[in-house]
């Protein structure tokens, strides 16, 4: 199942008070009276599209308009995809709800699956899912990257595949180039950073810090400058705990002290006093060990004046290094591992600017070839597609008018950034490569072909796009496609003929059409109305489904205001009938009814 927009309700949109529409997933016609608010069918469109809100456009005395959309199919599709990203939520049956309202003060809001979001998401939404053509709503036709982008959906593998390759190329080929253009710009000043990098890791070098030794240094230097005042200190210490080095009893020490109370303790016949012996012993321990580490430090103790100015010498090596590059050893250590990573990717040598700039002329050389191919399926597709939109135009009332597509290079302006040899002359190569798509209308034999937004009425522009929209129907992405007066001045058999088209264009896509032309509207799977009618001197209008003999009557009304007479109805009839007739053979046999011509 294509997804489609199965139901729309207008709120309070200018003359309509409130209207639901249930849309047929082929062809839906609407139809009204001049006046009674066809148009506002596709402002809904618009503005649940995303399109602007205008503030005007609100009925008389209310305080904002609302147009409300429920959308099916849409699972597994690139518009579910903008929806769940939005953090819309479907309903249960899987269909998604979209909402847009206008104030009178000229706010406006946007919901998607009950969630409140930028009118730009309806947008996004809509992208993928409506396109909308109306006599002042061709921009989409207009504008020379949509009709280059219709080339290449028409040409279809043709040129995807050049255009893949062609972008993979362009972005490498780009990269390059500012690569090559920043090296070339900054090679003084890129040399003058590798110099100053290298003359900073030498100097580190030559010093050779080790992690921490700043610290450690500091440690060191306080020993040695007060080598004789820690030596009295432990000395004393030492005597204190061991007594006097060479026996004199005066200094016996706490050991000395200690031994004499063991052997009081000892000799005592008190077992109470005895048992503090053991203690004594503890004590005794304790200190012959504190008394050697006095002794070990004391041995160790430096007073060298020469290995105190050698500490002094390195920390004043390792000061000069930590005034330029960092606090402490530690950070000048990782001052020079960084210096030395940044100093491998400044190669400005001449041998590496000429790897860059061969590979830029490969990657051009590349690029242009690519361009020239693209360019060519282009002219080919170009030519296949103006010839079958030129019969589509024949049964569209514009039978002495044809369409002709330029597909030419795009010269490149001074000093364009994107400008690529191809054949010896510079071209602007953009992200869709060098090509200039326009599309040009040739009113008649020998006329002179023009741009088609100048050479072509509101009426026939629409034409126009509805030619291009059958031919490309098996391609075209957008699932509905929506046409406001299309048949805007013809009648007869070309209108039948557009009629035949759009109901052809239905059998893949969601068509919605506002028209005035019965012979448009019997072709139709479903019939509209749009009603006027005033109530309480209110004037309001309403949309309804036509019942097949309402059906007969508004068509009647349609061929000239025929609505009441035999004549008119039977015409109407007929007219349905062939209508009915033709779709049912397009359906079984893929042909018109033998004697109808196929255009």
């Amino acid at each position: 199942m294509r997804p489609v927009l199965a139901e729309m309700r207008i709120q309070d949109l200018g003359v309509i008070d409130e209207a639901t529409l249930e849309l047929h997933a082929g062809f839906t016609v609407v139809t009204g009276e001049t006046g009674a608010g066809k148009t506002m069918v596709v402002t809904g469109l618009h503005l649940l599209s995303g399109g602007r809100g205008e503030a005007q456009r609100v009925r008389s005395g209310k305080p904002k308009a609302v147009v409300e959309g429920r959308f099916e199919g849409l699972t597994g599709t690139p518009a579910a995809t903008v929806a769940t990203d939005a953090g819309a939520e479907p309903e249960d049956d899987g269909s998604l709800i979209t909402l847009r309202s206008v104030s009178t003060d000229g706010r406006s809001r946007a919901h998607v699956g009950g969630r409140s979001v930028p009118v730009g998401v309806l947008a996004d939404l809509a992208e993928q899912l409506i396109a909308v053509h109306g006599q002042n709503d061709q921009l989409r036709l207009l504008r020379p990257a949509e009709q280059r982008a219709v080339i290449d959906r028409f040409a279809g593998a043709d040129v995807a595949g050049v255009l893949g390759e062609y972008r993979s190329v362009r972005e490498e080929w780009l990269a390059v180039t500012a690569e090559l253009d920043d090296r070339t710009r900054r090679a003084k000043e890129l040399a003058r950073e590798a110099d100053i990098l290298r003359m900073g890791l030498d100097e580190i070098t030559g010093v050779d810090p080790q992690p921490g030794e700043d610290v450690e240094l500091v440690d060191r230097a306080r020993r040695l400058a007060d080598a004789d005042q820690l030596r009295e200190a432990a000395t004393g210490a030492s005597y204190a705990v061991s007594g006097s080095p060479d026996g004199d009893p005066d200094i016996p020490g706490a050991l000395g002290l200690i031994g004499e109370a063991q052997r009081r303790v000892t000799g005592s016949e008190d077992p109470r006093l005895r048992e503090l012996e053991g203690r004594l012993v503890e004590a005794a321990v304790l200190l012959t060990d504190v008394g050697a580490e006095l002794t070990a430090y004391l041995d160790g103790l430096d007073a060298d004046p020469a290995a105190l100015q050698q500490v002094l010498a390195r920390q004043a090596e390792l000061k000069t290094l930590t005034r330029k590059y960092a606090a402490d050893a530690d950070g000048v250590l990782a001052w020079a591992a960084e210096a030395a990573a940044k100093l491998a990717g400044l190669d400005t040598s001449e041998e590496a600017l000429g790897e860059l700039a061969t590979r830029k002329a490969a990657l051009a050389v590349r690029l242009a070839e690519l361009a020239v191919t693209l360019n060519a399926a282009r002219s080919a597709a170009a030519d296949a597609l103006a010839k079958a939109v030129t019969d589509e135009l024949g049964g569209l009332a514009m039978g002495q008018s044809s369409v002709q597509i330029s597909v030419r290079p795009r010269p490149a302006e001074p000093n364009d950034q994107y400008a690529l040899e191809v054949g010896g002359v510079d071209l602007h190569a953009g992200a869709d490569g060098v090509d200039e798509v326009e599309l040009l209308l040739v009113a008649h034999d020998g006329a002179q072909p023009l741009p088609v937004h100048k050479g072509a009425s509101g009426g026939e522009l629409s034409r126009v796009m509805l030619a291009i929209e059958v031919v490309l129907a098996h391609t075209d992405p957008v699932p509905t496609l929506v046409f406001d007066e299309v048949d805007a001045g013809v009648g007869g058999r070309a209108a039948v003929e557009i009629g035949r088209r759009l109901a052809r264009l239905a059998r893949s896509h969601q068509v919605i059409v506002v028209t005035h032309l019965a012979q448009v509207a019997a072709f139709a799977d479903r019939h509209l109305i749009v009603d006027k009618g005033v109530h309480g001197g209110v004037t309001r209008s309403d949309v309804r489904t036509l019942t097949e003999g309402e059906r007969v009557v508004e068509l009647a009304r349609m061929l000239a205001g025929m609505e009441s007479t035999e004549t008119g109805r039977a015409h109407a009839e007929e007219l349905l009938g062939l209508a009915e007739g033709e779709k049912h053979d397009w359906l079984l046999t893929g042909k018109p009814r033998p004697g109808k011509k196929k255009k």
